[in-house]
């Protein structure tokens, strides 16, 4: 195996031994999509015309604040990532990001990317920007690797966005393994204190709810399988941590029922019986299930909680020898006020405005490990309520905006100055007491503070009840989350419960 753009930062070396002599945490994030400033994108949203620098320093910095809430301030020992941008403009061999840091050390990454912007700094990649972004936030201390650009076929689509690792552990190898029409999977070996961690960076297939698309992330799965498959032949206690957006529900099988073969379920041998990796077969245990079932959820869509996130874990986990999961810890990243809104959910990244605002469509996952001396692979973790895998919504969990406590977290027209404009970043996702007057015209709107606003609900018999009881003129009482769809303002009402 060959090592793939390994360096060290040089901000934070004390720290490693710490890290390495105590409980850590582990982190899988999709970050939406962080490009570089190069001026070539594949992605047409990522051109230069609309992605700009200050939309670049929001992301950075919106991904550093959310990471620096892991560990007091200190972020995670590992980070799994995905959906950083492949650099279109390579240097003739892999970044040295000590250098880079070093170069940069007394400079702010936002006047890197401002008045003392120049082509080097444009020719940074995404992930050396990011790790500025986490060293102005007091975050530091990353070994940095990528995923290789490498098809598993000549014929297939040139992959734009790929998977890496931030991890504080002193690597030992690494490997891209091509999979079908989808981001190369990342495989890192670190040892920590001693032992040795296998760690997978995933983004398969996107597509979760298309039996079309499913046999692509079968053969994505089949790919990580197989490896998983000959690292446990040499050694059936192998410590493993998969990770990533594998673009499938934890119960895609139940889900999906009419998925013959699914990817994850199937294939790869996700499953929620905690105490089955005991088992000969060592199936892989999935950490949602340390949830109840309704509270699994870490991305949204239409109104519905998926799990396209996961952390999985092998056997060797479970038993007293080199790196041992901590029961129970599996939680999803949830910041009020920083990346989710009133509602609970996450808030997504947008281009409105001069500099974009919001952080990704998925929350991140984290789980807490933690080195053992004993050195025996035959002596299991004894286990608070062991997950026997059968808590399984075959339905997926509605998002319940009926639980929104409006009295407490909506803004009243009263509390805001007047002449405040709220059709800005700072108001959008929050929820407002509305109430004023229907507007004339073909669409259900309101006039409120002084502007008119479309009122919109998904549930399209609300929608309807509305429209028909309130003619033009009437008054019209409800809150409504302020959002901006195709450059018209509006007001959202998320639930029936919302109107009164």
């Amino acid at each position: 195996m060959r090592l793939i753009g390994i360096t060290l930062s040089y901000l934070g070396l004390g720290l490693l031994a710490l890290a390495q002599a105590r409980p850590f945490t582990v982190v899988a994030y999709n970050v939406e999509n962080l490009f570089d400033l190069d001026g070539k994108a594949g992605y047409e949203d990522y051109q230069p015309a609309k992605y700009t620098r200050a939309h670049a320093l929001t992301k950075l910095q919106n991904i550093a604040r959310v990471v620096a809430q892991f560990e007091s301030g200190r972020g995670p020992d590992v980070l799994l990532l995905c959906e950083l941008e492949v650099d279109a403009t390579p240097g003739p061999k892999a970044p040295d990001y000590t250098a880079i840091l070093a170069r940069y050390a007394g400079v702010k990454l936002t006047d890197m990317l401002g008045a003392r912007f120049d082509r080097e700094i444009g020719d940074l990649p995404s992930e050396a920007l990011l790790l500025k972004a986490f060293a102005d936030a007091g975050v530091t201390g990353y070994r940095v690797v990528v995923g290789e650009s490498v098809m598993a076929s000549p014929s297939e689509r040139k992959q734009e966005i790929k998977c890496a690792v931030f991890t504080r552990f002193p690597v030992t190898s690494a490997r891209s393994h091509p999979t079908t029409n989808a981001r190369a999977i990342l495989e890192v070996q670190v040892d920590v204190d001693g032992a040795s961690l296998y760690l997978f960076a995933n983004h398969w297939k996107s597509g979760a709810s298309d039996p079309e698309s499913e046999p692509t992330r079968a053969a994505n799965a089949k790919t990580l399988r197989t490896r998983l498959d000959e690292i446990l032949r040499g050694d059936p206690n192998a410590d493993i941590i998969i990770g990533g957006d594998l673009n499938s529900q934890y119960n895609q099988k139940q889900r999906y029922p009419k998925m013959k073969t699914t990817a994850i379920n199937d294939v790869l041998g996700s499953q929620g019986n905690e105490l089955a990796v005991r088992q000969p077969e060592r199936p892989l245990y999935n950490l949602w299930y340390e949830l109840p079932a309704e509270q699994r959820g870490s991305d949204t869509y239409r109104g519905e909680w998926g799990t396209l996130i996961h952390l999985l874990i092998s056997r060797g986990l479970y038993d007293y020898r080199g790196v041992q999961y901590v029961d129970n810890s599996f939680t999803v990243a949830k910041f009020p006020g920083l990346n989710i809104d009133a509602s609970g959910v996450p808030v997504r990244w947008t281009f409105d405005g001069k500099a974009g605002a919001g952080f990704s469509d998925h929350l991140p996952v984290a789980a807490r490990f933690v080195t053992v001396t004993e050195g025996r692979a035959d002596r299991y973790l004894s286990l608070r309520n062991p997950s026997d895998g059968k808590a399984v919504a075959a339905a997926a969990v509605k998002i319940d905006h009926a639980k929104v406590d409006l009295a407490r977290v909506a803004l009243r027209n009263d509390a805001i100055a007047a002449g405040v404009n709220i059709r800005t970043n700072e108001y959008k996702g929050k929820i407002f007491r509305v109430e004023g007057p229907v507007a004339p015209g073909g669409r259900l709107a309101v006039k409120f503070r002084g502007e008119t606003y479309d009122v919109w609900s998904y549930d399209e018999s609300l929608r309807n009840q509305l429209r028909a009881a309130h003619p033009e003129g009437s008054t019209l009482r409800f809150y409504g989350e302020l959002g901006l769809f195709r450059e018209r303002w509006q007001f959202v009402i998320q639930d029936a419960s919302w109107v009164k």
